[in-house]
């Protein structure tokens, strides 16, 4: 493939990318309203996978350092969102788990979010959509095994 070509490739992957994450983002903040942040709903969506993580976790998974993750479990905890628990052998480690009210305002915006993407995804095929997963899902995966500092 020709410079030329790969330039508008790698500018129209830039363009839609930014388009894509802002405007999704503004949408789903909408969606969500005042009570939850879309970094405090992500980490919501965490601890409830797992069930229960440490913060050191989630700053691994988020790839933020350890004292953003702290300044939102603190916002969370202190709106009675989610618990921590002192693991029993070793006292240095502290889980976090959803409160019932975390669990409850999580399932509210995750159905919100729902409404959203389904309404979004009525406009393509479902073989589209499969398509676009599995390229997404392989564009991850290479971003996972991307090397950074090179």
């Amino acid at each position: 493939m020709d410079e030329k070509k790969v330039k508008n490739l790698i500018d129209r992957y830039l363009d839609l990318s930014m388009s894509v994450q802002r405007r999704g983002e503004t949408i789903i903040k909408c969606r969500l309203g005042d009570e939850l942040t879309n970094d405090q709903h992500f980490i919501l969506r965490h601890i409830r996978k797992t069930n229960l993580c440490t913060s050191t976790e989630l700053a691994e998974v988020f790839e933020v350092n350890k004292s953003a993750i702290t300044a939102i479990i603190n916002r969370l905890m202190e709106k009675g969102l989610i618990n921590r628990k002192r693991d029993e052998n070793d006292r240095r480690i502290v889980y976090l788990t959803l409160s019932e009210l975390g669990n409850e305002l999580f399932l509210e915006s995750e159905e919100k979010i729902g409404r959203f993407v389904a309404e979004i995804m009525v406009q393509f095929e479902h073989e589209e959509i499969e398509a676009f997963l599995n390229t997404y899902e392989k564009l991850n995966n290479a971003l996972l095994n991307y090397k950074t500092g090179d």
